[in-house]
């Protein structure tokens, strides 16, 4: 079994920085082969991608481009994601996710591990 823990969330103020982090474990499991992302939801809203990483790279939903930064320790199994200039509107719920295919998706339903997730709240 895969399990997926995230950590780091909390409130900042609008402008600020907070940096999420997820570790994965998994008995016999080789994690390097598998894309992993980070998608968020919040209330009354559909879940939704945030950026994924996967051997050839990252990649970002438009919003969040040039504020997020995503990547991955490959030695201890920790995937990060730098959230610097947070608006309000990126309070939500944030998900670690993980697809052992390794595809470059952005489809929640095709990645088949999550973690419980952790609060992300940005006051104005």
């Amino acid at each position: 079994q895969v399990q997926l823990v995230e950590s780091g969330g909390g409130l900042v103020q609008a402008g600020g920085s907070l940096r999420l982090s997820c570790a994965a474990s998994g008995s016999g499991r080789i994690f390097s082969t598998y894309a992993m992302g980070w998608f968020r939801q919040a209330p009354g809203k559909e879940r939704e991608f945030v950026a994924a990483i996967r051997w050839s790279g990252s990649y970002y939903v438009d919003s969040v481009k040039g504020r997020f930064t995503i990547s991955r320790d490959y030695a201890k199994n920790i995937l990060y994601l730098q959230m610097n200039s947070l608006k309000p509107e990126d309070t939500a719920v944030y998900y670690c996710a993980a697809d052992p295919l390794g595809r470059a998706t952005m489809t929640p339903s095709e990645f088949g591990y999550w973690g419980q997730g952790t609060q992300v709240t940005v006051s104005s």
